[in-house]
């Protein structure tokens, strides 16, 4: 029996020892299991999170029939305009904006195919090409890092607007006292529109339009705050809009075209741009330049061009000759196809592709010595960076923004000359709507040629250059259809035809559809044939022709104006002109704030009729300026757009 006992002890012992081994063996594989799934998931939760945060932070605002006036009703505006949490939309909000833009666009203008502009072997730069997988793979990123969304509504002046001029851009320096009080006592008149000399509103005329002003402003308050109500009887007409409309998050007041101005000529004399480390006879050379300038001996009469157009001819006119007389530019040979070395020629970001056909092929400024340039230009497509990564990968602006950093990253380890000035003398031309965000970060010491030129957010006066918006109707025959009537031949005050793309167009057309018989406000015109020639009659047959921004502050009507020889009226709050530091823009154009839009007639009306005729012919004059040839003529626009790098490059140079 003892025997037994034991026997049956020993066997339930060696049970236990195997259930043990079971069990530990059980733990040890979920504990596996629990570390793999921790390793393979972790990289994705900041994504995660963030996505989390973007959805929950994001405060929209149901808006049924917002009431603007007594016998008017906001209704249907569908649009999202901006994520209240600082965030970028979503994604499919970007590319369904960037489809519908580029669609119209390329529907409008049939462009004829061209190549690359490659076809000159003689301009290949020595040195191997980078492939994208290279570019990409260099970055070593986790997933959680390149796809955390940027804040893209930082404000990156650095002065506070709230503030008065004076204390805004703190002291001028050495700037003439003279120049001085001109400036501060232009940007003392009123700021409800610009054009040249004095221009008085009738107190009588204007008073139902601007208690119309009065109410907007109440209403997208009211929106900012939330406190909008939502009208049960019109469920069925409402639209999901922003909190954010004609006032923005922080209530921040726009830059007028005086405080672009005044910011204008605080950076000629206080330059930011890094030192070189070394000095190179390429930094003498950039000094002298200055000095002609800044010396430029006065130019009374010229057959040549039209002075009255800038801001001061004998400096335009003498830097133009320095430029052609010195200019080497350097192209980085490292990239591949389609990102960079393949110029995109259509839809409405064609600016950059353009020039970067035009440079390429260009043996008077491209040099293939790196020693002799004076600047170095980065060879990359805005718009193709993000169609390309966006195929391969869901592309949000962070990867579009380390790709490039990747690629900086290239640049400075093959080459000296980015860490030689900090990349001050390097430029790159992007005309996307992102380009200004994926840029600044890693790129921001560069002259950056942009046609988003927002200077509420970072586009930096006097470095960075306002890239027209163009468009070719016909791309071996640019000129077709150019020109208008006669000032005396447009009966038709001011036109404007467009899609309702971002916050303003839908509040104009609101105010202004159907309303005078001598205001053609419409939305979206045909794309048909017939559709287009009424559209390009319209513009022939205005006086004035407005420029509303869309999603962004950047729209092709400035250019298309100008073309039909149509004042420009540029209604967007924060945009710099093209050519900002040597046009004078409120000589052939006017500037109104988005906020008086309810005044836009009265605005219009006490414009004095000879003022308007000398504004037409200087739209006539400035026409060059904005033409794009196969092959560049002087003073064309693959020419003004190279000479504003070249002269804010040697401006930052200190003497």
């Amino acid at each position: 029996m003892l025997n037994y006992n034991m026997e049956i002890g020993a066997q339930f012992q060696r049970l236990c020892h195997v259930q043990m081994r079971r069990f530990l063996f059980i733990i040890g594989v979920i504990g596996s299991i629990v570390v793999l799934f921790q390793i393979l998931v972790l990289p994705y939760k900041s994504y995660l999170s963030t996505i989390s945060h973007a959805t929950t932070g994001s405060a929209l605002v149901k808006v049924e029939h917002v009431t603007l006036s007594n016998s008017s009703k906001l209704t249907s505006i569908d649009v999202v305009h901006e994520v209240v949490n600082n965030s970028l939309a979503s994604d499919s909000e970007d590319k369904a904006r960037d489809e519908a833009e580029m669609e119209g666009m390329e529907k409008d203008y049939n462009l004829l195919s061209d190549d690359d502009g490659d076809k000159d072997s003689s301009l290949e730069i020595a040195g191997e090409g980078q492939s994208l997988t290279e570019i990409t793979s260099e970055s070593n990123l986790d997933l959680d890092k390149s796809l955390v969304m940027r804040n893209v509504t930082k404000i990156d002046n650095s002065y506070d607007r709230g503030t008065g001029l004076e204390d805004q851009l703190g002291p001028m320096g050495q700037i003439k006292e003279s120049d001085k009080h001109s400036m501060l006592n232009k940007s003392q008149e009123t700021n409800t529109f610009s054009v040249p000399g004095e221009v008085q509103n009738r107190s009588g005329e204007i008073s139902s339009a601007h208690d119309d002003t009065q109410l907007v402003e109440t209403q997208f308050k009211r929106a900012n705050n939330g406190l909008l109500q939502q009208d049960s009887a019109s469920r069925s007409n409402s639209s999901l809009v922003s909190g954010n409309l004609f006032m923005n998050k922080k209530r921040i007041k726009p830059t007028s075209i005086s405080q672009m101005n005044l910011l204008l000529l605080r950076s000629t004399y206080a330059s930011k741009s890094m030192g070189p480390q070394w000095s190179s006879p390429r930094d003498r050379e950039l000094r002298f330049a200055r000095s002609q300038i800044e010396n430029a001996p006065i130019i009374k009469n010229d057959q040549e061009i039209y002075a009255s157009l800038f801001r001061n001819y004998s400096m335009f006119k003498r830097s133009y000759e320095l430029m052609e007389w010195m200019l080497k530019v350097y192209i980085y040979n490292e990239g591949d196809k389609p990102i960079f070395h393949m110029p995109n020629l259509r839809g409405i970001y064609a600016s950059e592709g353009w020039f970067m056909k035009l440079i390429k092929g260009s043996k008077q400024f491209v040099t293939r010595n790196p020693r002799k340039a004076h600047l170095f230009y980065l060879p990359f497509s805005s718009k193709r960076l993000r169609a390309t990564l966006n195929a391969e990968t869901f592309a949000r602006e962070k990867v579009l923004e380390n790709y490039l950093k990747n690629y900086r990253n290239i640049i400075a380890k093959k080459y000296r000359f980015w860490k030689r000035a900090g990349g001050a003398d390097h430029f790159l031309v992007a005309c996307h709507d992102w380009a200004p965000q994926i840029t600044n970060l890693y790129m921001g010491s560069c002259i950056r040629a942009l046609c988003n030129a927002n200077v509420a957010r970072d586009f930096k006066i006097g470095k960075d250059i306002s890239l027209p918006v163009t468009n070719i109707p016909n791309s071996q025959d640019p000129q077709k259809n150019l020109g208008g009537k006669p000032a005396s031949e447009r009966p038709i005050l001011v036109f404007f035809a467009g899609g309702m793309h971002g916050y303003l167009r839908p509040i104009l057309l609101q105010f202004w559809e159907n309303k005078e018989p001598d205001m053609k406000i419409f939305g979206p015109m045909p794309r048909d044939i017939e559709g287009k020639t009424q559209y390009r009659e319209y513009m022939k047959s205005s006086k004035y022709c407005i420029s509303a921004r869309g999603y962004e502050v950047h729209t092709p009507r400035i250019v298309e104006a100008i073309y039909y020889e149509c004042v420009p009226v540029i209604i967007s709050d924060n945009y710099v002109p093209p050519f900002f530091g040597v046009l004078d823009w409120e000589a052939f154009s006017v500037f109104i704030l988005q906020k008086d839009v309810p005044n836009l007639r009265n605005i219009l009306l006490s414009i004095p009729e000879e003022k308007y005729l000398v504004m037409q012919q200087r739209v006539k004059m400035v026409q060059r300026h904005f033409l794009w040839h196969k092959r560049p003529v002087k003073y064309d626009l693959f020419h003004m757009i190279l000479h504003s790098v070249w002269y804010n490059r040697v401006f930052q140079v200190k003497l």
